[in-house]
Parts: C-alpha cells; structure tokens; sequence
C-alpha cells in the first residue's frame, strides 16, 4: 500500500499559472481554479497566480464572477497562461448606473438611462469625454465641430429643447454639476480631461430621471464617473501594486479637401472668360507662371503622440489609484498642436469599522494650444494658383502680396486691403496660443449613522478651477495688416471658479414585501467668473484693457422616492426647487417634479422567467426640468449699458461727453420649462444573449426666449428677449445588445442603435399672430446679414427657407430663375413671399452600429454611423463657385470652386434651394485590430497591442466637404483628418 501511493504521488504534477482578464489584460485575484471531477483546487492569489497539484491528463476548470468558464487539458504543461472572457450577459445584469445623488441597477431603474462602460467607447484619436459617446447611445447625437487638435464635440438628447437659450446636456463629473459656459483659449472645456480615466458615463434623458438636478436639466444630464482604485471583492482592497501603461502613436492626413482649380486650369479659365465672355483683359496682366496647390501647402500629415500611466494600490487598506498622462495632438492645419498633461489621483478609505467611507479625488491638466490661424484655409481655397508662395519682396517677408494696381513697384507697392492674402503667410505671421490650467477637487463623505439602522449621511465638496491666458499676436510683416494695424496683439486672462456642497440624507426600509429607499438634501453652488481683454494696436501703443467680474448663485432643495412592492412594482417621485441668483426675486425659484412607475413583468408568477424570455419590464414617467441659461449675461433681468465709442459722443457746446446706452431687458425673465412624458420596456432574451431597450417620448418645451417686436417707446429697443416660446419633441429610440455568439475561444458581441426625433415649433408669440414672419436664422458667410433658415410656428426649428430654383432643359439651374410662389410676377427673387419651406438640417433617423469579434488572443472592432434625412446648405459652393469672383477690378484674382461647372452662376445666388442638399451619409468611424498576450518579459506582465484607423470611410451623395455639419450650413472646412495609430497597452 505505502508503495502505490508513493507511485500515485509521483504521477501528480505541479501546475503553475496566471489567471487574466482578456478584456483589459488586468490579473483576475480570487479566481477558482478546480481540477474537474473533484474538489481539489484552489484560488489564485494577488498576483493572479495559482499552484495546483493534479494528475496527469486532468482538466482544470477556471472560473471567475462575471466571467466565461474556461477549461484546460493538462499534458505536459507545467505553467498556464489563462485570459477569461467577459460574460457580457452577466454583466447586463448587476449594471450600476449613476441617477444623480445615488446609484441603482440598471434592472431596477424607472426612467430612461443609457449607462456606457469604458470597454464601450468610441475608439481612436479621443481627446474629450464627449467624443466617447459618438454612435452609442440611443437618442444622442453626438457630432465633432471640425478637425481641428482638441476640436469641440456638440451633443444633443433628443433634440434641442431651446431656441435662444442653451441646448447642451448638464455634465457631472464625479457629482460636481459643471457650468456650461466656455472659457477662453479653449475650443473644448472638456477637452482638460484625460479620457483614460473615464470608467462609465450615464445619460438621464427623461426628465423622471433628470429632474433630480432640476433647472439644468431641460437638455439631459450626462454623469461622468472616473476610475477609482480596484478592489477584489467588496471589502478587500488590492495588496500588490499594479502598473498599467497605455500608449499610441497616430498619423493624420487630410480625408478629403475643397476641389479648386489648379495653376494650368485657371490659366485656361482666365482665357476663356477674356475671350468668350468679356473678362477685361487686365485680368490676363495679373497671372503668374506657378502651379501652388495652396492647400497642399497649409496642411501637413500631422502626428499624434499619448501616454497614460496608472498605479493602483493600498497603503494601510487605504486604496489608491495615481494617474499620469500626456497628450500631443497635431492638426492638420500646420502649427495647430494641443499639448495636455494630466495628473489625477483618487483614495477611497474605509474608517469606523464601514460606518465612514470617503472617496477624495483631485486632478490637475495643464493645457497648451496653439490655434493656428483658420483663415488660411479660405486663403487657400481663393489665393491666385498661379502665383509662386514667395516672390521676393522685402515690405511682406518674401510672401507673395497683392498690391494697388496703381503702384509702380507691384513687389512692394501698398497691399490691396480687400484681396486675398497669401495663406501661408497667414499661419506664418500670426501667432495665436494659449495656456490653461484646472483643477477638480472633491470629496465625498459617507456616513451611516449608528443609532438609526440604515440611515446614511452623505456630504459632497467640490472644487473646479479653471484659468487661461492667451495671446493673438499679428506680425507687422504681414500685408493685411498695413492698413488695419487694430487688435495686432490681443491678450486675455479668464479665471472661473465652481464652488459646490451638497448634504443629503439616504434611508432605507424592508418592511415585508415593501422596500422604501428616500433621499433628500441641499445644495450650494457658486460660480465666478473674472478676467480682461487687451487690444494693441501699435507696437509702442499703450494697451486698451477691458476687466470684467460677474457671479451667481444656485440654491436647491430635493426629494427623491423609491418605492418596490413584490420585487415587481417600482415607483420613483422625485422633486427639486431650485433658487437662482440669475433670475429676479419674484422669479428665482422654480420646483421641478418627476414621477416614474415600473413592472417588471417576469417577475410575475403567471409570466415568469424562461430560457427565452429571461427580463421583461414596462417603464412609464412623467416630469419636469428647466433651463436657467437663458441669456447673454449673468443677470439678463438687470438693464445693462454700452459705454458709446469715441465717434458717437453726445456734443453739449464745444465739448463732447461720453454716454452709457441701455439695452433692452425684461425684469420679468424666468426658467425655461420642459414636460416630458415617456414610456419604455426593457428586455433580455434567450439566456440573455439579446438585451434590448425601447422608448417613446414627447418632451414640450414652454416658456422659450424670443426676440419679439414691441411699441416703440415701451422700452429701449423695438425688440425684446422675453418667454413667449413653446416647442415639441417627440419620437422614439432602440438600443439592441446582441451576442451570437459566445465561446471561450471565440466571441461576438454587436450593438445597435436607433433614433427618430421630430421637432416642431408650436409658439413664438404672446398671441397667436398669423402675420408674424418668424425669426431669421442660419447666418451664411457671403454678404452682410444673409440668412437661409427660419425659426417659425408649425414648422422644424431652424427650417431652411429659400427661392425653389428653376432648371434648364440641360439639368443645370438657372441664374436668378426661381418658382413664383406668389404668382405676383416682376422680380420674384426680390420678394420674400416666394420663399419655401425644405428641409431640416437635423436627421430624420440616426443609427448606431458597433461589433467586437474575440478569437483567441485577437479582437477584432469597428464603429459606425447612418444618419438619414438630414439636410445640409452648401455654403461653400454658394459662396465660392461664381465666375464673377475670378477677378476684381482692383486689380487681384480669386481661384473659385470646380462647382462654379455644375451651375456656370457668374453671381451669388445665396437663396437658391440648388445648394441645399441631401445629406444622409454612413460613417465608418473607426476600425481596430488587436492582438492580446499573457506574458512579455516574464509572466508578470501582459497586454495589448492594436492597430485602428479613425474616420475609415464615408458613403453619402453629399457634394461638400463632409456631411457631418453643425446646424446644416456648411461654411466650416477644417477637414475632419483620416487618423492611422499604433497602441501598446502593458500590465504589471
């Protein structure tokens, strides 16, 4: 006997191993390691690590809590590198969302919340919070204004609920309500957060679940959570240090640019148009002999650099997590560069025994800009490419000018002050940079109170600081500056500041089948904002310094109930009354209340749960939220007064006095309010491979600012902001999770999106007014005070408004040939009456489609967007496609646009509904490949390493630059880049 167990001994084998996460590479700590068929196993250690003796043959099972079983056949192996997948439909299930002063599965939420995680974001070249959400979420339109290093993103849920006021979402970032308001020397706010430290964002798009924070909330809260310390389980913190690095490195090139004549086709285009078409032959005289594709000379294939390194760790149960990272963006523009460091660093420790926890958290960035000069990019477009980019003068750098056609020397004769300057002069002779600095400070505080069970105290500080210094420095080198010397350096300083407390109760009660959970609290919040303008404009000039200093206060009292019977029955009312300073006394303070209502029908015994219908519930609310930035100023219900300029002084005899002009207000200004009434059903099915929301809502939006007409003599202007305004949104939205398949060496997750909005203005006067002609919007680059859309009553916000143009027997429009609405005849451009209604700029249906294919060690995603029925002005075409704009009589030429063939329009035709077109487009935003290992110089290490293209592709009719425009008037054409990276991601 002793010698057959000594034999059965021998035969066991000592299998060592690493247990990791396939998805962020990170050690799984806790996890089982089982040899199948018995109970001897074991669990690997902080490291990940296990030891295990088995016998041969055996096979290990290795298991983890959120996390694909895997098994593995033992051979000859002696160690074992382990990547456990992610079980996305466990995960679906214990989802925690942020509500705003609280958190709540995502199962059990009442109101419309989509929650992102970081494995779901937008992928690539991301340098703000807001760029994560493009083509994820249902009722979000999330848009990049342009292409240039640190570039803006605008977000819109479920439409715009203002005409004059704010359409931006409120965004919380770790509980701190950030102000709307940008800053100076920034294109982007946001743009000081570092994007690797995001763990989730949460969007509250009906107003049960957006009412808690009030009368900021008329546009939907974003909640932004950033990462904190890892923990093992609930009450264990991690031990070991872990070191993780992140990198890329990118390079971007323009996708596409404006199509223009080259040197040889415009040469051509000059002589057809003298010989055929009565071009003075003056203009002839003033051709060079290049050949400059300016726009290949303005931009450049700009690289892209990013570092992130995070520690995470525990000093005396004390948990931690240090973050540093780096960001150099380089734009396509030359010289337009962001340079951003970022150092965050948060603690969450657990004192008393569980009964006080804290969670402290500070960042600091520190940003650099460099903003190059955007004109050059018309100059590009209109310079002469026929002229050489030097032409050795000594008055303009060597730059090539245009000068009076009168002066002898045309090298260095007086600059001709309404031609086109040399492009690439213009991003050498004016330097426009700034320096930002912020700071986000908060704390948290937890404390359950010990004589009364489930009672919990919760105490919110929060501090953002945010100061910018900029300067917009013209040389004296430069021709268009001769004779405009005014602002030849521009400086300017901004501090704002965000001061927050919040104090809220938290009780929760089981009473049998009833669970009770109650908040309510206060909260304080102070904002500021100081700083100056300076304008030289001589060198030796004393300069003109405009200070400014304003502030004001938010003062808010809220409730909120939820209330479970059965595990079934969800009931959520929630209240908040809110005082600002910005409004006065009679209208400062406004309540804001939501009532939500859920069933979750598989809860139900005659319903039930089954392999197919796994989660079922009903979801319907109703509430509202307001809007307190409704105006220019903090205080836009106190008159304010314009110091006169020195040529409108009022003369009294001899001598001239200065006056303050007043500018129409109305003391009586109060909230914008919207009503939101929606109605949901969230599923999952077949063993919850398929997870699904649905929504359908009607938001309607009162008490909108407008510029009214009113008596002359009634107040200080003949039009006044008031609230006289309603609109409506209603549509409905998909969000569909789908995962076909699901295997331990091979996975498929796919996600997509719908959303339909329709917008309508309902009201715009005090009283109905069949002859009131709407508001003029839509301002158009060409002319003075053009515009082409129109805010009015029955119709889409900001509906395009223009002439129906009339086309010849060869498919081209006809100049200044327009349908007579009227049937007055004459000159029908000249009467407004003649004007259509088209098309809306924002989209009918805008779709989100993402993948993510695991095989083995590689991963495979990509991203994309559809949007359909969105309609875009041309206003490139219509501005810079006219055969009269080749020459000027003063003595310049203009390149055009290759579109001036699809018209032959020799003038401006800006009302023509030829340039308004179809835009709907299919984006592929980004496609990515990677490659995922367990062990790089030793076992203690693993990673990633990918490969990913951003703005792949886009499929549309549209005849501009990109179809993705802001508001549908194409007059921005910094070309969103084509971006190629490289990314390395390490563990330790």
């Amino acid at each position: 006997m002793m010698q057959t167990g000594s034999l059965v001994f021998a035969q066991e084998l000592e299998i060592r191993g690493k247990v990791i996460s396939a998805d962020d590479r990170t050690e799984l700590i806790g996890a089982n390691v089982l040899e199948k068929g018995t109970t001897n196993g074991t669990a690997t250690d902080v490291k990940g690590e296990f030891r295990l003796k088995v016998k041969p043959g055996a096979i290990l099972v290795i298991s983890y809590v959120g996390y694909l079983r895997e098994e593995v056949q033992i051979s000859n192996q002696t160690y074992l590198n382990i990547s456990l997948k992610v079980d996305v439909t466990q995960l679906r299930d214990v989802l925690v969302v942020g509500i705003g002063y609280g958190e709540v599965k995502k199962s059990d939420a009442t109101g419309s919340v989509t929650a992102i995680s970081a494995k779901d974001f937008s992928k690539g070249t991301i340098t703000s919070p807001q760029e994560l959400l493009i083509g994820k979420a249902p009722g979000v339109i999330a848009n990049t204004l342009g292409g240039a290093a640190g570039a803006g993103t605008k977000i819109r849920i479920r439409g715009g609920s203002s005409i004059q006021g704010n359409n931006d979402p409120l965004i919380v970032v770790d509980n701190i309500p950030l102000e709307s308001a940008g800053i100076s020397g920034m294109a982007n706010p946001l743009t000081s957060l570092n994007p690797n430290d995001i763990e989730s964002i949460t969007i509250l798009k009906d107003a049960s679940a957006t009412a808690i924070y009030g009368s900021r909330a008329s546009n939907g809260v974003i909640i932004v959570k950033t990462k904190r310390a890892m923990l093992l389980e609930k009450d264990l913190v991690v031990a070991k240090l872990l070191i993780n690095y992140s990198g890329n490195f990118s390079l971007a090139t323009p996708a596409k640019m404006l199509s223009v004549f080259t040197g040889d086709e415009f040469r051509s285009l000059i002589a057809d148009r003298v010989a055929n078409y009565g071009l003075t032959n003056a203009a002839s005289t003033r051709l060079g002999n290049a050949n400059t594709d300016w726009q290949k000379e303005i931009y450049q294939t700009s690289p892209t650099t990013e570092h992130n390194l995070t520690f995470n760790h525990a000093i005396a149960s004390v948990p931690y997590r240090l973050s540093l990272g780096y960001l150099y963006q380089g734009g396509i523009l030359k010289y337009n560069t962001i340079d951003r460091k970022n150092l965050s660093f948060a603690m969450t420790p657990s004192l008393l025994n569980g009964d006080l926890t804290l969670d402290v958290s500070a960042s600091a960035s520190l940003i650099s800009n460099n903003f190059s000069n955007n004109d050059a990019i018309w100059s590009a477009v209109e310079f002469d490419p026929t002229q050489p980019i030097k032409n050795g003068n000594t008055r303009f750098g060597g730059y090539t000018a245009w000068t009076e056609i009168s002066a002898n020397d045309k090298l260095n004769g007086t600059p001709n002050n309404i031609a086109t300057h040399n492009p690439v002069a213009r991003l050498q002779f004016r330097e426009n940079t700034s320096e930002a600095q912020r700071y986000l400070l908060g704390a948290k505080l937890d404390y359950k109170i010990p004589f009364i069970s489930n009672l919990k105290a919760t105490l919110n500080l929060g501090y953002d600081y945010y100061n910018t210094d900029g300067r917009d420095r013209t040389n004296t080198l430069a021709s268009w500056s001769y004779r405009e010397p005014e602002r030849q350096l521009v400086a300017y300083n901004q501090t704002k500041t965000n001061s927050l407390l919040d104090f809220y109760l938290n009780y929760k009660l089981d009473w049998g089948v009833n669970k009770f959970d109650l908040t309510g609290g206060y909260s304080y919040q102070h904002f500021y904002n100081e700083g100056m303008n300076s304008n030289t404009s001589w060198i030796f000039q004393s300069p003109k310094i405009t200070p400014y200093k304003n502030e004001y206060f938010l003062i808010s009292f809220f409730g909120r109930m939820n209330y479970t019977l059965l595990d079934r029955y969800l009931l959520t009312v929630t209240v908040r009354e809110d005082g600002s300073s910005r409004f006065s006394e009679d209208n400062r303070w406004g309540l804001f209340p939501a009532v939500a209502f859920a069933w979750k029908l598989t809860e139900e015994p005659i319903i039930g749960k089954s392999d197919f219908l796994n989660e079922l519930k009903l979801r319907v609310s109703w509430g509202k939220a307001g809007q307190q930035d409704v105006g220019g100023n903090y205080y836009p219900y106190i008159p304010t007064y314009t110091a006169s300029t020195a040529g409108a002084y009022y003369q009294f005899g001899d001598t001239f006095y200065p006056t303050l002009r007043p500018d129409a207000y109305d003391a009586n200004l109060k909230w914008e309010t919207v009503t939101s009434i929606n109605a949901g059903l969230d599923f999952t099915i077949l063993n919850k491979r398929i997870s699904g929301t649905f929504d359908i809502y009607k938001n309607t939006s009162d008490d909108l600012l407008n510029n009214i007409p009113i008596p002359v003599g009634s107040n200080f202007s003949n039009f006044l902001l008031t609230n006289v305004g309603s609109m409506e949104n209603k549509g409905f939205e998909v969000g569909l999770n789908v995962t076909p398949i699901l295997e331990s060496d091979y996975s498929w997750e796919l996600g997509v999106n719908l959303t339909y909005n329709e917008n309508k203005i309902t009201k715009l006067t005090l009283v109905d007014d069949p002859a009131y002609t709407g508001v003029n919007t839509g301002g158009i680059s060409g002319g003075v005070g053009n515009n082409v859309q129109k805010f009015i009553v029955g119709m889409p916000a900001r509906i395009f408004f223009l002439f129906n143009q009339v086309y010849g027997t060869n498919g081209k429009p006809i100049e200044g040939l327009y349908v007579d609405k009227s049937g007055k005849g004459g000159n029908v451009a000249g009467n407004e009456l003649n004007k259509y209604y088209f098309e809306s700029p924002d989209p009918d249906y805008l779709i989100g489609v993402s993948s993510k294919v695991n095989y083995k060690e590689f991963d495979l995603s990509f991203s994309g967007r559809i949007s359909l029925g969105n309609y875009v002005y041309n206003n490139n075409a219509s501005n810079r496609a006219l055969y009269q704009q080749v020459y000027n009589q003063s003595g310049f030429l203009s390149n055009i646009l290759t579109d001036v063939r699809k018209t032959d329009f020799m003038t401006a035709q800006y009302w023509s509904s030829f340039y308004l077109e179809n835009a709907s487009y299919f984006k592929l935003d980004y496609i990515s490949l990677g490659y995922n290992f367990t062990s790089l110089f030793g076992n203690n290490t693993s990673g990633r390493i990918g490969l990913s293209v951003q703005n792949v592709f886009t499929i549309t009719k549209y005849t501009g630059l990109d179809p993705e425009v802001d508001n549908g008037i194409d007059n921005n054409i910094y070309p969103r880049p084509r971006t190629f990276m490289l990314s390395i991601s390490l563990n330790y």
